[in-house]
């Protein structure tokens, strides 16, 4: 039931216009002092003098001036979905507005094509990068994708086919709901934007390469590094320690390659990877923006413990290397209590550390020795890397 003082109503609105609003819509609509949109939004619902376009570049500042007076915000389908509607709603408190949603682009593309939409990614690509889709990219996995326009759509076919999904079925589907909806089907690599009409959605089966592993410790190759890196040995029995969870933040402390940081985000966290060199800072990047993580890392420069000053609170932290005393104290005056520390040594005065804070703190102490498989002359033998002590703690 609407809220009697709810100054705002956000609607959703089709391609099939005022025929498609409920009779609430309808009346809040011809209440409406002012009406803000699109100017495609508008045009449907045939707003007239009211109609208040959005401002380039988007701002929802002119909608909160109007606090206290009956306005209407017109956006695609469901506002709440990829749209406005959040935006507006985390500076209103509850009760300044109503939404009355219209059925998704999503729910309608799922529609057209019989796809159950909980088992579908839906991702909004108008603005972020296609490397989105690079931890969902999976055989057969579905996804419904919005785009700016036909060009867009068509890049992200040749980037599709780049990365060996060209034999996704691929499927675009336009001004859905509408007279102008029209939808076509063929395999992304031979997809071209001959006279594709906005707004635009595209579908995809995915086949062809293969998916990233959903298990920790992904191949080094697949980071850009100078060496410095926890290899995936190491870096899957620290992650198993650091135990992430969706949402918790790592601070990765001596970044190096970014590879902690990057498997920590993919298991649905957020990371602030810590470097002092900036040619591994620039590495950390590359790596973040390769798997589509780009808008879960945050990269800062600096040395611990100065560098953790203004940090968010973290939930972990990783220190592969460089551990000592200031350092151990810095970090643990500074975690909550319930959350992780994972620290690795390599040098007999880090191992001595670590012994020490175990007896200290408790946690779990581990001596790990990897050795390989490598050519003797005609034969094999054993290769062994220097030994690896893991300590892990809970503050």
């Amino acid at each position: 039931m609407a809220d009697p003082v709810a100054w705002l109503t956000i609607i959703g609105i089709g391609e099939d216009g005022l025929a498609g609003l409920s009779e609430a819509s309808r009346n809040a609509l011809a209440r409406a002092e002012a009406v803000f949109g699109g100017e495609r939004h508008l045009r449907l619902a045939d707003i007239g003098g009211r109609g208040r376009p959005w401002p380039a570049p988007f701002d929802i500042a002119p909608v909160l001036a109007r606090r206290g007076r009956p306005t209407v915000v017109l956006a695609s389908g469901d506002p709440f979905w990829h749209g406005v509607g959040g935006s507006l709603a985390s500076h209103l408190a509850v009760g300044e507005w109503i939404a009355y949603p219209a059925p998704s682009t999503f729910s309608l593309a799922a529609a057209r094509l019989g796809w159950r939409l909980e088992e579908v990614a839906c991702l909004g690509l108008h603005a972020a990068p296609f490397e989105r889709l690079v931890p969902l990219l999976s055989r057969g996995a579905r996804l419904i994708c919005l785009v700016r326009d036909g060009k867009a759509a068509a890049d992200l076919a040749q980037w599709l086919a780049a990365r060996g999904w060209g034999a996704s079925r691929w499927w675009t589907l336009s001004a859905l709901g509408g007279s102008r909806e029209h939808v076509t089907e063929c395999r992304a690599d031979a997809f071209t934007a001959d006279d594709v009409a906005t707004p635009l959605a595209v579908a995809i089966e995915a086949d062809g390469s293969t998916g990233l592993p959903r298990a920790s410790g992904l191949a080094d190759d697949l980071f850009v590094h100078d060496g410095q890196i926890t290899k995936r040995p190491m870096r899957a029995l620290a992650l198993s320690a650091l135990a992430p969870r969706a949402g918790d933040v790592l601070w990765d402390i001596g970044a190096g390659s970014g590879s902690i940081s990057v498997e920590w985000a993919l298991a649905g966290g957020s990371a602030i990877a810590i470097e002092a060199r900036d040619d591994r800072a620039a590495n950390i990047r590359v790596n973040a923006a390769a798997f589509g993580l780009a808008h879960r890392i945050t990269i800062v420069a600096g040395t611990a413990p100065a560098a953790l000053a203004g940090l968010a609170p973290s939930d972990a932290v990783f220190i592969g290397g460089g551990l000592d005393v200031s350092l151990f104290d810095a970090v643990w005056a500074q975690l909550a209590q319930g959350a992780r520390m994972v620290a690795h040594a390599v040098t007999l005065e880090t191992e001595a550390l670590l012994s020490e804070l175990q007896l200290r703190h408790g946690g779990e102490l581990m001596r790990i020795e990897i050795a390989r498989a490598a050519p003797l002359g005609r034969m094999r033998s054993w290769q062994a890397a220097r030994p690896i002590v893991q300590w892990s703690a809970v503050r």
